[in-house]
């Protein structure tokens, strides 16, 4: 991965293994660190040691009530107060992998090239490069916090390293020009840059409200800015999954009903 300037955060290779169910690949140098979610470890070469954290590892230098601080902020958007960092301790080049957790793909993410900070959904965050900091991002809009899908709290991932993070289904980028608008489902925006303007706005209409099936609520992002998209969120499959394990599966018989049940080995 060719360097463009040099990095106050740790300078890592990476590889992206795999199509619906992908993996990244990191490779550290020695004394280099990666961080991760508690979960998303999936192998190591020997020379690579693996040590719980408290926060992120970027507040090192700020005492105590720095790193309390840092890491009690992931505790509102639902996270650990704790993280794995992943250091090569020795001479050589060394790999350590992390798995998706659920089908779709892993995008990379230059902060370097981003301007420093990029938006995400609280979920979507899998590893960085030691020294980014993980956060949180309150949206300034009392309307996100009431009415947003996903909730009004998203993480915040600052500094100049890589870090990545996972989406479901297709993943695309779109560039909004300044002043375009794009309508969205909440749950189908996995990050945006910081010069994106994020609000939801309310579904007008009774019959929109009743009978739509798509909620009473959309966000709307404002350019200038890069946009990430997914077209399934966990949200969504979660409640299709749900819905599938729980109740008779007559549209798969279609006229054969509970024959077709039976026939594929569901004798309810």
């Amino acid at each position: 991965m060719e360097q463009y300037s040099t990095r106050s955060n740790h300078e890592i290779d990476y590889k992206i293994v795999g199509e619906e169910m992908q993996y990244v690949e990191i490779e550290l140098d020695p004394s280099e660190t990666a961080i991760a979610e508690a979960g998303s470890f999936m192998m190591m070469d020997d020379g690579v040691q693996m040590e719980t954290i408290f926060g992120d590892g970027s507040a090192q230098n700020q005492g105590v009530l720095g790193k309390l601080f840092s890491a009690g902020k992931r505790l509102l958007t639902g996270e650990s107060l704790f993280m794995t960092a992943f250091t090569n301790i020795a001479q050589g080049k060394k790999r350590v992998s992390f798995a998706s957790p659920y089908p779709g793909k892993i995008i990379p993410l230059d902060l370097q090239q981003l301007d420093g900070r990029v938006i995400c959904q609280k979920d979507a965050f899998l590893c960085a490069a030691k020294g980014v900091n993980v956060g949180i991002a309150f949206q300034r809009k009392l309307g996100t916090g009431l009415f947003g899908g996903e909730g009004f709290i998203m993480q915040k991932l600052e500094g100049d390293g890589m870090a990545f993070v996972h989406a479901g289904g297709h993943v695309f980028e779109r560039y909004l020009t300044p002043g375009e608008i794009l309508k969205i489902d909440t749950g189908c925006v996995v990050a945006f840059t910081q010069t994106i303007d994020y609000d939801i706005q309310f579904v007008g209409g009774i019959k929109n409200s009743i009978f739509g099936g798509e909620g009473l609520f959309f966000a709307t992002l404002r350019g200038p800015g890069k946009v990430w998209i997914q077209t399934l969120p966990v949200s969504r499959l979660a409640s299709k999954i749900i819905s599938y394990g729980t109740g008779s599966r007559r549209e798969e018989g279609s006229i054969l009903g509970g024959l077709g049940n039976l026939l594929d080995g569901d004798g309810r």
